[in-house]
């Protein structure tokens, strides 16, 4: 009895011993269980952060391109608006200019003369140039009107063209006669006025063949005045909608020195 006591001792303790080293093992791997738990739920927070931070991103993205899209909408907008209005604005600061007390003698002799309150001394001029005959066919006109620019009697050209289009609004020559008379005023250096009667080439003929050169001319005009901004603004306009065009490649050429 006293040897099974004895033994039956032994097994208990060796039990105990194996509870206990079991014990420490569930510990050890309970401990190394949480601390992966930890890990995963780490990196499940930065997952969750990048996550965040990447809609966050989209959102700017988006909100970004919507800005852009907005500016490219209103950059054509006011650039077509520039382009429709210039002959306004131009008219407007054309006004200004004549307005201030700046002005020399010819340019007020010229707005008389535009006006139509030339002085009795040039009435008796215009009168002794030769007008046009009433008879002469639009073909005709335009050619005499022609000629007479190209002998630089700008007056007299002016003045046919302008029968042309009001006796044959319907030309063929309609719109180089338009033309033409915006070329009178640019080669008399009177800026403002050429601007509006380029204005009017591109407004009422916008199929005619003289447009790419109304733009042209009327960056050029835009130019000489000093006002680069609207020169580079309407250069660009040409290069972008006639890049094939002559006018373009001289449009291109002239937006260098801007």
């Amino acid at each position: 009895m006293r040897g099974d006591i004895v033994m039956l001792e032994n097994r208990i303790s060796l039990i105990d011993q194996r509870i206990a080293k079991s014990e420490e093992y569930n510990k050890k791997l309970q401990s190394r269980l949480e601390e992966y738990i930890n890990l995963l739920e780490e990196k499940e927070q930065t997952f969750r952060n990048q996550s965040a931070e990447l809609h966050a991103m989209q959102d700017q993205l988006k909100a970004e391109m919507r800005l852009i899209g907005g500016r490219v909408d209103e950059t054509d907008y006011l650039l077509k608006r520039k382009l429709s209005n210039s002959g306004t604005m131009t008219e407007n600061r054309f006004k200004k200019i004549e307005d201030s007390a700046g002005l020399n003698k010819n340019r007020i002799t010229r707005l008389e003369q535009y006006l139509n309150f030339e002085s009795d001394e040039n009435d008796l001029k215009i009168k002794s140039k030769p007008q046009f005959k009433k008879e002469l066919s639009e073909n005709e006109l335009y050619t005499v009107s022609k000629q007479a620019f190209d002998a630089g009697d700008f007056e007299t050209a002016r003045n046919g063209f302008k029968n042309l289009i009001n006796k044959f609004p319907k030309s063929a020559h309609a719109d180089n006669a338009q033309f033409w008379i915006g070329e009178t005023y640019y080669s008399e250096k009177w800026y403002e006025k050429a601007i509006l009667e380029y204005q009017k080439v591109i407004e009422k003929y916008p199929k005619g063949n003289k447009l790419p050169a109304s733009l042209l001319k009327q960056g050029f005009a835009f130019f000489n005045l000093g006002d680069k901004a609207n020169a580079r603004l309407i250069l660009k306009g040409l290069v972008k909608k006639y890049s094939k065009s002559n006018e373009a490649k001289i449009a291109t050429k002239k937006l260098k020195e801007l």
